[in-house]
């Protein structure tokens, strides 16, 4: 293991490209996740850094993935969970199944609360948003920017996540039909797409530099 940071380190030397993928969620990190609803390792950006042994000032872009709504494995807090039939429509579209279990993906609507977090703990300086064309169909499409928690209106993430005690807040928005799946230009998304993904991008006030609508090249 001492010899990774070595290589990795001297090809930062010469002037080398290096890419780090992280494993799983923000949400997932053993110590800023939704404990103990975690994993066993950090999630986050920081741990390119505990990982690898790259220091924190080598790691010049932070790429923030996000889906155009939300998704959890396994239990744990979910605010904006659906169980209705927009819920199943959404995993059935997205075909939200665990690709080596199969095991059902719990689905709801995007969860800007939740996502200004990750962006914050991970310090993102661009995003993508995957599954752009999932949300196609929807008469309406739901955004939450706040919870109501115990009664009170709070926009930041919580430490304890109950949710028996919170309730989360909706932003709606007018939804689209078309079939977004084979669309390669910004200019030919309908416009009703194109304001949600500017709601989101104003809100975060993080670009979003690519928009994912389909799981083709």
């Amino acid at each position: 293991t001492c010899a990774l940071p070595i290589y990795l380190n001297n090809a930062i030397k010469a002037g080398k490209n290096i890419l780090a993928e992280g494993a799983q969620g923000t949400m997932l990190d053993i110590d800023f996740g939704t404990y103990p609803f975690v994993t066993s390792s950090n999630t986050i950006t920081a741990g390119t850094c505990t990982g690898l042994g790259i220091a924190p000032n080598k790691i010049d872009r932070i790429v923030g993935i996000f889906k155009a709504y939300c998704t959890r494995v396994g239990s744990g807090p979910f605010p904006t969970e659906l169980f209705d039939a927009d819920g199943v429509l959404m995993q059935k579209e997205g075909n939200e199944f665990g690709a080596t279990t199969g095991r059902p993906r719990r689905c709801g609507w995007l969860d800007l609360v939740a996502l200004k977090y990750a962006v914050k703990v991970n310090g993102v300086t661009k995003l993508m948003m995957m599954k752009g064309d999932v949300p196609s169909g929807f008469k309406n499409i739901k955004v939450c920017t706040s919870y109501d928690y115990n009664g009170e209106k709070i926009e930041h993430f919580p430490f304890s996540v109950d949710s028996k005690k919170l309730k989360p807040i909706y932003t709606e928005f007018k939804g689209w039909d078309e079939d977004i799946s084979k669309l390669k230009k910004e200019s030919s998304f309908p416009k009703t797409f194109m304001d949600y993904v500017a709601y989101i991008e104003n809100e975060l006030k993080v670009p979003i530099a690519i928009i994912s609508v389909g799981p083709d090249r």
